[in-house]
């Protein structure tokens, strides 16, 4: 079965990247494409952020199991307590959006269509580029020929 890849430069546009991941997946689940239109988002300089950012993250944690050995019957409410004030005060939240702001995000579409199913495949390849959220994302089409090819395979693999 040979593939193809489709590759979306969203550039720092997170909004229309989560609108294509969506609408992506409505059609795989309204047209059965399972295992035929596997996608995964591309955030080269997300993941050397969310490296720095899991420290700070497993800090806030501990500080919080802490006082929970004090005493059971008042630990257990004030643990509650103190996760909905860490919640409320917005400072995780305020640093997502300032990353995601600031990292390129892409998508990349995998078609693996059987050999039977070309007619199919055509139309997929015509008609995921030409849909809205997908039009300004500078489409990019890689077929098993081409010689970037091996190179966007590993990447798709490497993707989680």
């Amino acid at each position: 079965m040979a593939h193809t890849y489709i590759r979306f430069d969203f550039g720092t546009d997170e909004e229309k990247a989560q609108q294509a991941r969506h609408k992506l997946d409505g059609w795989r689940q309204a047209f059965r494409l399972d295992k035929r239109v596997q996608y995964k988002m591309d955030r080269p300089e997300s993941a050397v952020a969310a490296a720095g950012a899991q420290p700070e993250t497993a800090a806030k944690p501990e500080a919080a199991e802490k006082p929970a050995p004090a005493t059971k019957s008042k630990a257990k409410p004030a643990a509650k307590t103190t996760a909905k004030v860490a919640e409320k005060s917005g400072e995780p939240a305020a640093e997502k959006p300032e990353a995601a702001a600031n990292s390129k995000v892409g998508l990349l579409i995998r078609l693996y269509f059987s050999s039977h199913e070309k007619l199919s495949e055509q139309r997929w390849i015509e008609r995921i580029p030409s849909e809205e959220p997908f039009k300004s994302a500078a489409p990019r089409i890689i077929h098993q020929h081409d010689p970037e090819f091996e190179a966007t395979d590993t990447q798709f693999e490497s993707l989680s």
